[in-house]
């Protein structure tokens, strides 16, 4: 069934409204991605107006900034250490924003949402010691 994004069918005494009109294809919404960690895999969502968003399932790699430098380097992701959105995520192993993750170049912060763009940004936050 799909998810609807739309006011309620309810009065806030519990009684049910009229309908005036049926559900619009406006309204509709989608799950939550839960992008985990694994083999890179995405998949395109159709938008309002024919947009495309890029979803991504699965990530094993994410583009770390280093503040110093200033430069991107594409880096492999070895585990979750920290998620502030829900500490649930970190045994499942999901990135959402403000994830802290390990990596070879040292633990990074997720900057973007990338079950909504496709990709995964972080800048880095603790340089590791070796």
């Amino acid at each position: 069934m799909v998810v609807v994004q739309s006011r309620s069918r309810r009065k806030p005494s519990g009684a049910k409204k009229k309908l005036a009109r049926s559900k619009r294809q406006s309204e509709t919404g989608s799950l939550p991605t839960n992008t985990k960690l694994g083999e890179r895999r995405i998949k395109q969502t159709r938008c309002k107006g024919g947009d495309v968003k890029l979803r991504q399932l699965t990530a094993n790699q994410a583009n770390v900034l280093d503040p110093k430098t200033g430069k991107f380097e594409v880096v492999r992701v070895d585990n979750i250490v920290e998620n502030p959105a829900n500490r649930h995520f970190i045994r499942r192993n999901i990135i959402t924003k403000g994830t802290i993750m390990e990596t070879p170049k040292g633990r990074v912060r997720v900057t973007n949402r990338p079950g909504q763009e496709g990709t995964v940004n972080a800048v880095l936050i603790e340089v590791s010691a070796s």
